[in-house]
């Protein structure tokens, strides 16, 4: 007979070089978020002023950054999927396209519903005119609910005026 256990063990895992480099991405983030809230004037007289929220942030981004820096040095990280770079591109082309019609006065309906667009065919859908009269119509409640419910002010367009 012969013994199987040896052939059955797990290989054993090793340092995930990526899990430490996000490990790091994550502290410096952390690191970021403390600085900018302390550059933040103190507004409040009492208890909790504007800085102590992103102090909140940082502090479970640097948990999270703990968690994965060990998890990276035992080698507990699950195996990444390949991955697609076509959805990624599409997502960052519409983030590209909301940023470019914002600044050039397309305004807020126009900008959400190319990002919309974008998204649903980076998520496999094919239905380009019905995302687009889905993202016209949603962006539009959205910007009459913050203008006129929430008063508050979205960036304007040729298509805000018109309301």
């Amino acid at each position: 007979m012969t013994d199987n256990a040896s052939s059955d063990a797990p290989a054993p895992r090793r340092i995930d070089p990526a899990g430490i480099v996000i490990a790091l991405a994550l502290a410096v983030l952390a690191a970021v978020l403390v600085w900018d809230a302390s550059q933040l004037p103190s507004t409040s007289m009492y208890g909790m002023g504007p800085e102590a929220m992103p102090v909140v942030v940082a502090t479970g981004l640097g948990l999270l950054a703990i968690g994965n820096l060990i998890d990276a040095l035992r080698g507990n990280l699950p195996p990444r999927e390949s991955s697609d770079p076509k959805p990624v591109l599409l997502i960052l082309g519409g983030l590209a396209l909301l940023i470019a019609i914002i600044g050039f006065g397309g305004g807020f309906i126009l900008a959400t519903s190319a990002l919309f667009v974008a998204t649903s065919a980076a998520f496999g859908r094919h239905a380009v005119l019905t995302d687009l009269i889905i993202a016209l119509v949603m962006s539009t409640l959205i910007y009459l609910a913050f203008d006129r419910l929430l008063t508050l002010s979205l960036p304007t367009g040729p298509l805000e005026r018109l309301l």
